[in-house]
């Protein structure tokens, strides 16, 4: 298909991640797991979200993108977190993310945890840096992960919820 095809078709560029993710399938099928992509395929069609064998493929050569029900899919199936998948199996080089550029790669991670956020504003005082802390803790983890009472998205900040079904 030629450029101007995919244009008309509004066929999306793929991007880092995509890029990632493509380089993750193909290297937990078969480094780590040492599957066919018939294999994978068959594991996939039994976890109710039938991809193809050449479909796989095609993601794996970064000529298909992946829906985020795939990319779950492929976690399960693949026995990883779906992180695993967005994410370079190397921590130690700078990494790119779409939509954030070139990253370090152990803050990446921490991001995806939702441990830090991947960067801070630039010029941002101590306070503010705390501020933007806590609220990328609040909106990015899920109530009760850590407790099963009150508000125990933030450490040490536990804070009771307002009503008496918690």
């Amino acid at each position: 298909m030629t450029e101007e095809q995919k244009k008309r078709r509004g066929a999306v560029e793929m991007g880092a991640t995509a890029a990632t993710v493509a380089a993750n399938v193909r290297r937990l099928r078969d480094d780590v797991r040492g599957w066919s992509t018939y294999e994978l395929a068959g594991r996939l069609a039994k976890a109710g979200r039938p991809i193809a064998p050449s479909a796989v493929a095609k993601i794996e050569r970064g000529e298909r993108q992946v829906s985020v029900d795939d990319l779950m899919a492929l976690a399960v199936v693949l026995g990883v977190s779906p992180v695993t998948l967005l994410l370079p199996v190397d921590a130690r080089q700078p990494t790119e993310v779409t939509g954030a550029g070139q990253v370090d790669a152990k803050a990446a991670w921490h991001w995806a945890w939702c441990n830090d956020p991947l960067r801070f504003p630039d010029g941002v005082d101590d306070e503010e840096a705390h501020r933007y802390q806590t609220e990328f803790l609040l909106y990015s983890r899920p109530i009760g992960l850590f407790a099963p009472q009150g508000d125990d998205r933030i450490p040490g900040a536990m804070r009771e919820s307002r009503g008496s079904d918690g």
